[in-house]
């Protein structure tokens, strides 16, 4: 404001100075009103990604439990919205003393302030519910409602905006923005979340799972894998082109702000930044869904869209932590070894009898780790100097940038890791003991739609008509009539 005010004083001449201040005051007006705006925007689309979820759950499990997974992502937001109104998001951006939390804005009680805006906190609620959102895919179709209840507001309003703090406050312990070197002299560059929103799902959806054990007959008793198969294709790619439409308000929101100018008078500014989010982005994606094809075509002998839409997701998680400061190239190879990574997970999850019906802990843990070490390694120094301008001789390994980058991004992983498995692990175990995690085996059998929720989704028949061959075939143990 200043420096615009003097610029223009000294145009109009020296009397000029209350029409110069004037003017500049209505164009930060309108800088501040425009970067709101675009941080609102991608807030809806982050929140869209919750359609995406909840349309890939239900496509992924069996038709018995449509309701129950639908119902769970339903209140992923409405139990997220009100724990991280409450703490979530004082925890996660209010003062700290110590970089570990943030200690104010309880209720939004300093909101709006010159650092923060209801935007702000909109914006940063979509990504804590994406976080649940992730770990109820992993414990789906053999977990009881109230433990989920108790998880989720666990996770959206103390476990996620730890972390969050963490890498992402300006004066969290490990994080880029800070302004003395504190983590390796570097900081972790984790722009849109591989590690804070990815890890820490997958992390709690791989101890959830672990607690519970596989789904009835998902190994048979010589430990052969058997297939569950999920009910509909057709809605993992509803969901899939969901979720791949809020991943443009996930990655190129994560500036806040599309106003800012790299350079003085020039056509150069964030608002290109944000298209290159967005195409490092789409590339990482398309790389991922084309490997993921042909891998499993050559495994398997199929083109399977389930395995693509999967693949395309880890392509998508992995990019996210360096979508703003890599090269386009890079993002293709990115999602080439996301894919890669995936595949891997998943053969060991098989071999260790671990049973995740969406791929999960596989996918967004697996590949969200790939994604952080990815940044460490092929961050460019120009793209961390406009993006991280208190960064700017930490960059990518292969870009020259020497080992610190990575070594912070090695040090985020492990960090995440542990604290989900002390807070997010211990939840668990203490549900587990409790009996309040897992169904008994014939609800389990029956469906959770009949024996929880008071019926199914689908109504397949009329009066007197057996599906004998849906019974059979295990999408369903039987079917309400008609009256």
């Amino acid at each position: 404001m200043a420096t615009c005010s003097a610029d223009l004083t000294s145009l109009l001449g020296a009397n000029a100075t209350g029409a110069a201040d004037y003017i500049c005051k209505k164009f930060t007006d309108a800088s501040y009103a425009v970067d709101n705006t675009y941080l609102l925007f991608s807030a809806y689309l982050v929140f869209s990604m919750q359609l995406g979820f909840a349309m890939l759950c239900a496509g992924s499990v069996r038709a018995k439990n449509t309701m129950n997974i639908m119902l769970t992502n339903v209140l992923d937001a409405a139990t997220g919205g009100l724990f991280y109104y409450l703490f979530g998001f004082a925890f996660a951006f209010g003062k700290s003393s110590n970089g570990f939390i943030g200690h104010s804005n309880f209720s939004l009680g300093s909101t709006p302030s010159s650092l923060l805006d209801y935007s702000n906190f909109l914006y940063q609620w979509a990504f804590a519910i994406a976080a649940a959102g992730i770990t109820s895919g992993s414990i789906a179709e053999r977990t009881q409602f109230v433990s989920y209840l108790i998880y989720s507001s666990f996770l959206t309003g103390f476990v996620y905006p730890v972390v969050s703090h963490w890498f992402w406050a300006g004066d969290g312990w490990a994080s880029a923005f800070r302004t003395d070197d504190f983590l390796l002299g570097s900081g972790v560059i984790d722009f849109a979340g591989s590690g804070v929103v990815h890890v820490v799902g997958g992390v709690a959806g791989l101890w959830g799972a672990l607690i519970e054990g596989p789904r009835i007959g998902r190994f048979d008793h010589t430990g052969r894998s058997v297939a569950l198969r999920g009910h509909s294709a057709t809605l993992v790619v509803l969901g899939t082109f969901m979720l791949w439409f809020g991943w443009y308000g996930f990655n190129p929101g994560s500036f806040n702000k599309i106003s800012s100018i790299y350079t003085s008078g020039n056509y150069y500014g964030q608002w290109s930044a944000v298209g290159r989010t967005a195409v490092t982005t789409t590339l990482a994606g398309c790389s991922a869904a084309l490997t993921t094809l042909f891998s499993k075509r050559i495994l398997t002998g199929h083109w399977n869209v389930t395995d693509v839409c999967n693949g395309l997701l880890g392509g998508f998680a992995a990019i996210t932590s360096g979508c703003s400061v890599v090269e386009p190239w890079a993002a293709i190879i990115c999602g080439f070894v996301a894919a890669l990574v995936l595949i891997g997970c998943n053969k060991l999850a098989e071999k260790l009898k671990f049973d995740d019906p969406l791929e999960a802990a596989q996918l967004h843990g697996g590949c969200g780790a790939w994604g952080v070490l990815f940044t460490g390694l092929f961050a460019s120094q120009k793209y961390v100097r406009e993006v991280y301008s208190s960064r700017p001789d930490h960059y990518g390994l292969f870009m020259g940038g020497g080992w610190r980058l990575l070594g912070a991004q090695v040090i985020q992983i492990l960090v995440i890791v542990g604290w989900v498995s002390v807070t997010m692990g211990s939840l668990f175990y203490i549900l587990h003991k409790l009996g309040l995690l897992r169904i008994s085996a014939d609800d389990e059998m029956a469906g959770m739609d009949l024996t929880r929720h008071g019926g199914l989704a689908y109504v397949y028949h009329d009066e007197g008509e057996t599906p004998k061959q849906d019974i059979q075939m295990g999408k369903i143990e039987s079917y309400p009539t008609l009256p």
